[in-house]
C-alpha cells in the first residue's frame, strides 16, 4: 500500500527527491552553502553549531521549524541544510499530502540521515499531522488495520530522518507539532546592504554587468525579500537589453522599476490600490480585511501575507482589533491629506509612539 502511494506521489509530481548537492539547474541563483547564503547570520550561525554537532555525534540533524515571511530562503536554507549534512532531501508541501497514507508511505521510504521538507506545513490537515507525532518523536509509524472488533495496531519503526518544516503563518501550527521541532528559526526581512549582496552576486553568476550604484537602487525598493530583488534584477536587465544598455546603472535602474510602476520604497500598484482604498473608501479605517480585499479585486490571503507585513513595517498600516487603520506615514507618501475624524485617530496612535 505504501509503496503504491509513494509511486503515485512521485508521479504525480507531487514529491521530488534530490541530493544535497542539488543540480544547477533548479535554480542557479541558490546559494550551496553556509557561506554563500548572504544575511539571516543569527540562524546561519545557530545552525552551523547544530549540524555540526549532530555530525560530531553521528546522529541526524534534529527537526527544523522555519518560519517567516515569504521570499526569505526557507527553501534555500533548507537544501543548504541537507547539502551540509550530506543527506538526500525529499521535498513536498503541506496542501500536496491530502491523505495519512501518502505520508506514511515517504515517511517508510526515508533512509537513515535523510531530509524531508515539508513547504506550507500549517495547511497539513488533522489526520496527516497525527501520524507526524509519533513520526518525529518516537521515529515509529502507527498504523490501524482492518475496522471494527477485528481492527488491530501495527507498529513501522522508521529510520532518524530530518523533518524540515517551513511556514509563513507559524501561529496557525497547532501546539502539539510545533512543539515537536526542536529547532525553531525565524527569518527576518533584510537590510538593503544585505540585498545589494544578494543583487551582486546574483548578477555575477547571470552574467550581468552591473555598477554598484544600479543593484543599491534595486535592493532598496525590494521590500526586504531576496526573491524580489532577484525577479527586480532580471527585469531591469530585460529593459537594459532591449535598450541598449549593456551595464545596470542607478540611471537604467530607476528607468526599469519606474516602468514596472514600483516606487523608490519599493511599493507597487496593488500597495498603493490598497493605501488609496482604506483612505478614501473608509476614511482611513478602520477597515475589515475581506472588505479591503473586495475593495480592490485581491485574495485576502495574499494582502495578508504579501503586502501588509511590508507596509506595516514602513509604518503605513496597523492591524487593530476593529480593522485595519492608515497611519501618517501612508498619507505623506501618496500625499494625501487625513480627513478631521482620521486626524483624530492618528493623534492616538502618535500618542502611544
Amino acid at each position: 500500500m505504501f509503496d503504491d502511494s509513494l509511486e503515485e506521489f512521485h508521479s504525480s509530481g507531487l514529491l521530488t527527491s534530490t541530493k544535497g548537492e542539488y543540480d544547477a539547474e533548479e535554480n542557479v541563483l541558490r546559494p550551496r552553502t553556509m557561506e554563500d547564503y548572504i544575511g539571516q547570520d543569527k540562524v546561519k550561525n545557530n545552525l552551523s553549531v547544530y549540524m555540526s554537532a549532530a555530525k560530531a555525534r553521528g546522529e541526524a540533524l534534529d527537526h527544523v521549524l522555519l518560519y517567516g515571511p515569504p521570499g526569505l530562503g526557507k527553501t534555500t536554507l533548507a537544501h543548504i541544510i541537507a547539502n551540509t549534512m550530506g543527506a538526500q532531501i525529499k521535498l513536498t508541501s503541506g496542501p500536496a499530502i491530502e491523505r495519512s497514507g501518502d505520508l506514511a508511505a515517504i515517511l517508510t521510504n526515508l533512509n537513515e540521515g535523510d531530509v524531508l521538507f515539508i513547504d506550507e506545513i500549517h495547511r497539513l490537515n488533522h489526520a496527516v499531522e497525527e501520524i507526524l507525532y509519533s513520526a518525529m518523536e518516537d521515529y515509529a509509524l502507527d498504523i490501524i488495520v482492518g475496522k471494527g472488533p477485528s481492527a488491530r495496531n501495527i507498529r513501522f519503526s522508521l529510520k532518524r530522518f530530518t523533518l524540515i518544516g517551513a511556514t509563513t503563518r507559524a501561529g496557525m501550527l497547532s501546539s502539539p507539532l510545533r512543539d515537536r521541532f526542536g529547532i525553531m528559526c525565524r527569518l527576518d526581512m533584510y537590510l538593503p546592504s544585505e540585498l545589494q549582496k544578494i543583487v551582486t552576486r546574483s548578477a555575477q553568476v547571470l552574467g550581468i554587468e552591473a555598477e554598484p550604484e544600479g543593484t543599491y537602487e534595486i535592493a532598496r525598493r525590494s521590500r526586504g525579500t531576496p526573491r524580489i530583488a532577484n525577479r527586480l534584477l532580471k527585469r531591469v536587465r530585460d529593459f537594459s537589453l532591449v535598450e541598449g544598455s549593456r551595464v545596470i546603472t542607478q540611471q537604467s535602474a530607476r528607468h526599469a522599476l519606474e516602468k514596472m510602476e514600483i516606487d523608490e520604497l519599493g511599493l507597487d500598484e496593488t500597495d498603493r490600490n490598497y493605501l488609496r482604498a482604506l483612505i478614501e473608501k473608509f476614511g482611513g479605517g478602520p477597515a475589515g480585511l475581506d472588505t479591503l480585499a473586495a475593495t480592490i479585486n485581491e485574495d485576502a490571503n495574499t494582502i495578508e501575507d504579501v503586502y501588509e507585513p511590508y507596509l506595516m513595517q514602513l509604518g503605513f498600516v496597523a492591524r487593530t482589533p476593529r480593522g485595519r487603520v492608515c497611519l501618517r506615514g501612508g498619507y505623506e507618501h501618496l500625499g494625501m491629506k487625513p480627513s478631521e475624524s482620521a486626524r483624530k485617530q492618528l493623534s492616538v496612535f502618535d500618542a502611544e509612539d
